[in-house]
């Protein structure tokens, strides 16, 4: 069997990471000088890298990021409360493989939503499903799901996600509705999946928020018993 017929069945097997890593060899005339177990190496690699680039490209489109944000971007300063330690433990990334939940609270513009979403993004690129929302849309939508029948549907997606981003959280209180949402969906994840949520005020007045002190006491109990806690401080960095 020739070359250019191994290339086309390659294609045809949609290996194309190996199809382009012998295309490549081909035009440069590297593959004289490469032994057999060397090419297949440099094959497979190929391969490999190229699933594993499209699986990550993949888990960031289906997150819905709303920004682009890298964790490298995000520096440790004590002055903005962001301990080295603390960053260097969450990029691992251990924290979502334990079902264990981050809170991250501080004042407006202060990087909550970048800081949410480049850990996001992180947890991506070890390979874990993310949902980004912003909490009073997804609240939206959840009670027009209810309208048109896919309430549930959309539940169960959020149940199977291993890490939910809950975006500018407490930005108005729960409602009657909002309220049943919210213990529905951490209920279902507790001590199973892991939930970030960012919000303006810390995690302490959010019982006045979500309002209904048995509710409240049944949500914050789950949120907080296996929880990491970031409260940014500064000036808001959008000036």
């Amino acid at each position: 069997m020739s070359y250019s017929q191994t290339l086309e069945r390659l294609k045809t097997l949609r290996l194309h990471g190996m199809a382009e890593a012998l295309e490549n060899l081909l035009n440069t005339r590297q593959s004289t000088n490469l032994s057999s177990e060397q090419i297949i190496e440099l094959l497979v690699q190929q391969e490999y890298d190229e699933r594993y680039n499209r699986k990550i490209e993949r888990l960031t489109q289906q997150a819905k990021f709303r920004y682009h944000a890298m964790l490298e971007s995000v520096k440790p300063d004590p002055k903005r409360n962001l301990d080295a330690t603390q960053l260097a433990a969450l990029a691992t990334c251990n924290w979502i493989t334990k079902g264990e939940n981050l809170l991250i609270s501080g004042p407006t513009g202060v990087g909550k939503s970048y800081l949410a979403t480049a850990l996001g993004q992180q947890a991506c690129t070890n390979g874990y499903k993310v949902m980004y929302y912003n909490s009073q849309k997804l609240f939206y939508n959840l009670k027009m799901a209810r309208l048109d029948g896919t309430h549930r549907k959309i539940v169960n997606q959020i149940a199977k996600t291993e890490l939910l981003i809950l975006d500018d959280f407490g930005l108005q209180k729960l409602d009657d509705t909002n309220r049943l949402d919210l213990l529905e969906i951490i209920e279902d994840r507790h001590g199973l999946k892991s939930t970030l949520i960012a919000a303006q005020v810390p995690s302490t007045l959010w019982y006045d928020l979500i309002g209904e002190p048995t509710i409240s006491d049944a949500i914050l109990d789950r949120l907080t018993s296996k929880a990491h806690r970031i409260e940014l401080k500064g000036d808001s960095r959008r000036k």
